[in-house]
C-alpha cells in the first residue's frame, strides 16, 4: 500500500511495521493462490515487506516484487535469502512509471497500492502494468471501499465506491469481476475513530471493507 510520492523509506524505517504489513498475504489473495488462479510469471505491484511474494515464491511462482521504497525491497530481498526461495526478485520502481518487463507478466497482483495512489496517476500505473502483461494477463487488485477508513481528514485513502473502481480500471483492462472483500490491517484498538468500528480477525488485525477487482488485458 504504497505511494510513489511520499517517503516510505521512513515508514518502512520505523520499528513497528506499518498497517498493511501484517506479516502474511492479504487473506483475499492468499485465497486465489489457494484456488489455483494465479498462473505463469507473477508481478508483486507495491509489494513492501513481499509476504504475498514469498509466499508465491513458496509455492514455485517466479514472481518479481516491485515497490518504490528502497528499504522495503531490501527487506524482502533479505527474507527471501534467509528462506532460500530463489525465484523472488526484488526492485525498486516507481509503479507508475517502469520498464524492463514488457510482455512478461501472466498474473499482476495489486494488494492495497491502487487505492493510495494519487488519482492523477492511476492511469500511468494501469497503462505500466499493462505494457509489462502478456495478452490475456490477469489482473487481481485488492482495494478500500469508499469510508473504509474514515474520511480523507483522517489521513488514510478515500477508497473507491464499486462504481469508481470499475470505471478506473476498465479503460485499459477488461473487468471479469468485482465483489466485496476485506483489507486487513495493523493497528491498535481504539474506542473512538474510524478503526473502532471495524471488526478484528483472531490476531488482532483491523478487518475493513474493500473491494476484489478481477480483469485481464485484451488480446
Amino acid at each position: 500500500m504504497t505511494e510513489p510520492h511520499m517517503d516510505w523509506d521512513a515508514v518502512y524505517r520505523q520499528e513497528t511495521p506499518p498497517p498493511w504489513s501484517i506479516g502474511r498475504p492479504q487473506p483475499e489473495l492468499a485465497a486465489l493462490i489457494d484456488e489455483g488462479k494465479i498462473r505463469g510469471d507473477v508481478l508483486d505491484a507495491g509489494c513492501g515487506h513481499a509476504a504475498l511474494s514469498l509466499a508465491l515464491a513458496a509455492r514455485g511462482y517466479t514472481v518479481v516484487g516491485l515497490d518504490s521504497s528502497a528499504t522495503a525491497i531490501e527487506a524482502a530481498a533479505l527474507a527471501a535469502a534467509e528462506q532460500g526461495l530463489t525465484t523472488a526478485t526484488f526492485a525498486q520502481a516507481d509503479v507508475t512509471n517502469f520498464r524492463g518487463y514488457d510482455g512478461r507478466f501472466a498474473t499482476i497482483l495489486d494488494s492495497g497500492l491502487f487505492h493510495a495512489l494519487p488519482p492523477e496517476r492511476r492511469q500511468d500505473y494501469l497503462r505500466s502494468i499493462s505494457r509489462a502483461a502478456a495478452p490475456g494477463a490477469a489482473l487481481h487488485v485488492l482495494a478500500f471501499a469508499a469510508g473504509a477508513l474514515g474520511n480523507a481528514d483522517h489521513g488514510g485513502p478515500r477508497g473507491f465506491t464499486e462504481a469508481e473502481l470499475r470505471d478506473a480500471v476498465s479503460p485499459l483492462w477488461r473487468v471479469d469481476e468485482l465483489r466485496p472483500a476485506k483489507v486487513y490491517g495493523n493497528a491498535p484498538v481504539s474506542s473512538d475513530g474510524p478503526l473502532a468500528r471495524l471488526e478484528r480477525d483472531a490476531e488482532g488485525h483491523f478487518m475493513a471493507p474493500g473491494f476484489l477487482l478481477t480483469a485481464h488485458k485484451p488480446g
